[in-house]
């Protein structure tokens, strides 16, 4: 399992007329989490594109549960459990960072697809080595503790 945090400040502008974070805004952090979690298994989405391999969303869900609002901080908490194949899915929690908060969580399955041909395809071997390597890493450091 891969795990990462990141830091979100809430902008006016994803705020609606109630004040709080707009219900598809999730889906956004959930993407910029994604992101970030890409780089940190070395993998960034433009060297996946570079390669000549798209990511597109399949599938998405999110749950509602706590509202947030501007100028509010949150985490997502963005998992990988499984090494993929020709699909990639990625869970989602997002926590209030001052109250702790669960506020939302969610999934996103996305598939890889060749962009010369737009079908899909197996993840590349170097995405699964980058893949591997993070998931050996967190091991070996669990193993150490």
């Amino acid at each position: 399992m891969i795990e990462h945090s990141t830091k979100i400040r809430i902008r006016y502008a994803e705020t609606d007329q109630m004040k709080t974070v707009y219900y598809a805004n999730y889906f956004v952090y959930f993407e910029q989490a994604r992101t970030e979690l890409m780089r940190k298994i070395g993998f960034p989405y433009s060297d996946l594109e570079n390669m000549g391999y798209l990511l597109p969303v399949i599938e998405a869900h999110a749950a509602y549960y706590k509202s947030v609002a501007y100028d509010d901080e949150i985490i997502v908490i963005t998992t990988l459990k499984d090494i993929p194949s020709t699909r990639i899915e990625l869970n989602y929690k997002i926590i209030n960072s001052s109250t702790n908060n669960l506020i939302a969580e969610g999934y996103t399955i996305h598939c890889f697809v060749k962009l010369s041909t737009k079908k899909p395809t197996r993840a590349p071997s170097s995405f699964i080595q980058s893949i591997q390597n993070t998931f050996n890493v967190k091991n070996d450091l669990q193993t150490n503790y």
